[in-house]
């Protein structure tokens, strides 16, 4: 399996806007993407700054594929990303899982 770790920070007057809608775009199309495992969610709030951590599971890189493209190591970002991001990270971590318990 495969892990998939994405990182973005907003400013904290926009934590829970942008919460609402990571749901609405890109957990619902992970969650539709087949191979897709899961996905685990974290937030922190300091200094003003809202910071999200997202990892998504997968069975291979051609899951992943099918979510991100073919240039699977590139962040996939949504239209109305720049309303609430402070910055685009260019890429995201990919880790091999070895236990999840």
């Amino acid at each position: 399996m495969i892990a998939r770790s994405w990182h973005g920070r907003v400013p904290e007057s926009k934590g829970e806007a942008y919460y609402a809608y990571l749901l609405r775009t890109g957990l619902a199309d992970y969650a539709s993407t087949p191979g897709n495992r899961g996905v685990r969610v974290l937030r922190r709030t300091s200094g003003g700054v809202t910071e999200y951590l997202l990892t998504t599971l997968w069975d291979s890189i051609e899951a992943i594929k099918a979510f991100a493209g073919e240039d699977y190591e590139r962040a996939r970002y949504y239209p109305e990303d720049d309303e609430y991001l402070l910055e685009r990270e260019e890429l995201v971590m990919h880790y091999e899982l070895l236990a999840d318990s």
